[in-house]
């Protein structure tokens, strides 16, 4: 038995449907617990429900209900919420980063506003900033989140050790589990089928979501198994067909398979829809280069002539 499970986690359902990725239902089980225990269960409740309103892009939901006399852990929340929705308003958008500075250097630093710190920091591709305020806990999250950034930096030997530090928390905790397959993924070979069963059990227990959709295909990707993955991604297509890692991969899976106009729909797609994607910068700061570059070498008209 894990540490985790000593005592009853009245907010385990609600936490594990928000950490695969099925909000809807996080919502509907934070809505079912009609009588918690204590405060502090009442405002983690309130917490992971107004975290998958977000992710939802259900804002507003969030700015009208949270205000001055919402407890400190969930006042956080709000400045999230502001930033999501605001991000093409350049204004009001410094003013939210430069409140999150202050709120770090001067208020009462908390896992919620340590989580929204460095989801901002991470959305500005400032990984430094990010790596170093989770620091600031040792929650399951906050360490696992820790392991996606040092992924992305390519350091899976400090992705490992900090994954020991999380199975030694609570080896049974899906984020534990998840983090465990991120890091399969990585490594690939062998491994890409271990994070496949990892994907498949965390399916077979609380049903599909594009999240855990999007991570079976990865491992279909990694072993040439293309039909597999295509229904896969077809699959988390028709749970949400605005889901950017399934756009993402859907353009990469086509653009394998020599299905460059399919391939061009999903981008179409997912600059429609998420024109600040990490992806689309990348792709468009490449094109960028290669104009540059191609201009460097047009031919003159007196070379021509000559």
């Amino acid at each position: 038995m894990s540490k985790a499970q000593d005592s009853v986690d009245e907010l385990f359902e609600v936490k594990n449907y928000f950490y695969i990725g099925n909000y809807q239902q996080c919502i509907n089980e934070a809505q079912k617990l009609r009588k918690p225990s204590t405060t502090d269960v009442v405002i983690q409740r309130d917490i992971f429900t107004y975290r998958s309103y977000i992710a939802q892009n259900k804002f507003l939901v969030v700015m009208d209900e949270i205000h001055g006399a919402s407890p400190a852990e969930i006042q956080p929340l709000k400045l999230l919420a502001s930033y999501m929705s605001a991000k093409l308003k350049k204004d009001k958008y410094d003013h939210i980063i430069a409140h999150l500075e202050q709120q770090l250097t001067t208020g009462t630093v908390n896992d919620t506003l340590i989580l929204v710190a460095s989801t901002i920091y991470c959305n500005e591709d400032n990984m430094e900033a990010a790596y170093r305020v989770l620091h600031l806990s040792d929650s399951l999250e906050c360490m696992s989140f820790l392991v996606d950034i040092l992924l992305k930096l390519n350091r899976v030997d400090l992705a490992r050790k900090k994954l020991k530090e999380m199975q030694d928390k609570d080896d049974d905790a899906i984020l534990t589990q998840l983090a465990q397959a991120w890091i399969n993924i990585s490594v690939g070979g062998d491994k890409l089928q271990d994070a496949y069963y990892i994907y498949q059990e965390l399916v077979d227990k609380y049903g599909s979501t594009p999240l855990l959709l999007n991570g079976q295909a990865v491992t279909f990707m990694g072993q040439g198994k293309y039909e597999e993955a295509e229904a896969a991604l077809q699959e988390a297509i028709d749970k949400d067909g605005k889901y950017p890692d399934t756009l993402v991969n859907m353009i990469w899976l086509n653009r394998h398979l020599g299905k460059t106009e399919i391939a061009n729909r999903y981008l179409s797609q997912l600059r429609d829809t998420h024109s600040d994607h990490p992806y689309i910068k990348e792709l468009d700061q490449k094109l960028e280069e290669f104009r540059r570059i191609c201009k460097q070498y047009i031919p003159t008209r007196q070379a021509i002539e000559e």
